[in-house]
């Protein structure tokens, strides 16, 4: 196991153990918890929680003093997974039946409100105000207020998407800036802010986690049609039967010929359409050079998330978020 793998687990078990207090099953009605803990509970890497707390540390903080915010953007993510689930008719996640799926949609919808409840409640009731001031943790509150909107935003371009012929590429990097970009950038800005970091320093960890989520959505588009179905935990070239304009849609559209178009048109969010012919299309976006472009603006991606921090001394924590940037590249689920 690599250093970084190390540090990962040791994140995810800190912020699993906390969310387990916060969401607690023996509570009433147990339903609610059940369902409202699936998905974390099904696991995930936790890399949000894991830039607070390197963010935090980065900047002369302590990580212990995060833990509370770390958690709450946990809870934020896989609140968004639930009802992203529900609008995308998924019915895996990370290898498990979706929420909904498993106890309706009614439920869903109301352990996904919790989960976005329990946001702010463990922010505010968790955080120890002998240490970090009530000034940092209103910034905090502020940050992730303004992400949720922004997130809301990306999902509503997301689904309007689904209804357009066609989308520019700025369209599509507008839209993943919202709907991904926005909580990597705020994980890291919080991070920074928790530690006491000078306001340069936020501005440059959140150019840091904004790239970063870039590449990651930019990454997650390419494994969508490209990864092991077992190890994606979710069936591959469901973005196309959904009918997501990822950037590899918008590239091969932009690039097919008249034939090549309608193919890819008549295909895409045809929920009935075969393995055969998503594979087929897979393979005719790959003959287009889409997939490689896309690649390659990931790439990009990363290597300006890891300037952003060139600024920081060279410490552990710079190290450990610059692997996890090389970790986003070369992730294969």
């Amino acid at each position: 196991m690599s250093h970084l793998s190390f540090q990962l687990v040791e994140t995810a078990d800190r912020v699993n153990s906390f969310i387990k207090e916060v969401v607690e099953l023996e509570r009433e009605p147990a339903l609610l918890y059940r369902a409202a803990r699936h998905i974390i509970d099904a696991g995930g890497k936790r890399l949000r929680p894991f830039l607070v707390l390197k963010s935090c540390k980065l900047v002369g903080g302590r990580e212990e003093d995060a833990i509370p915010t770390a958690a709450a953007l946990e809870l934020l993510h896989t609140f968004t997974l639930i009802h992203d689930d529900i609008m995308d008719e998924d019915e895996k996640r990370r290898g498990l039946p979706t929420v909904h799926t498993k106890w309706g949609v009614p439920t869903a919808i109301v352990s996904g409100d919790l989960l976005f409840a329990k946001v702010f409640e463990t922010i505010t009731k968790y955080s120890d105000l002998e240490r970090v001031s009530p000034k940092r943790i209103l910034q905090v509150l502020r940050n992730v207020s303004d992400a949720t909107v922004t997130i809301c935003e990306g999902q509503t371009f997301d689904m309007m998407f689904e209804h357009k012929r066609t989308i520019l590429e700025k369209e599509y990097f507008k839209m993943i800036q919202a709907k991904t970009a926005a909580l990597f950038e705020t994980s890291a800005k919080c991070g920074g802010i928790l530690g006491g970091a000078k306001e340069s320093q936020v501005a440059l960890l959140g150019k840091y986690g904004y790239c970063a989520g870039i590449a990651f959505q930019l990454v997650d588009d390419v494994l969508g049609l490209t990864a092991n179905e077992k190890a994606l935990g979710k069936p591959v070239g469901s973005d196309i039967r959904e009918g997501k304009r990822t950037l590899i849609i918008v590239h091969a559209l932009k690039h097919a010929s008249r034939s090549q178009r309608k193919k890819i048109l008549e295909t895409l969010g045809n929920s009935s359409s075969s393995p055969t012919k998503t594979k087929e299309i897979v393979g005719l976006v790959t003959s287009l050079g889409s997939i490689k472009y896309v690649e390659d603006k990931a790439k990009e991606y990363i290597e300006e998330s890891k300037k952003a921090l060139s600024n920081f001394s060279d410490t552990k924590e710079r190290e450990a978020l610059i692997n996890l940037a090389d970790l986003i590249f070369a992730r294969k689920h």
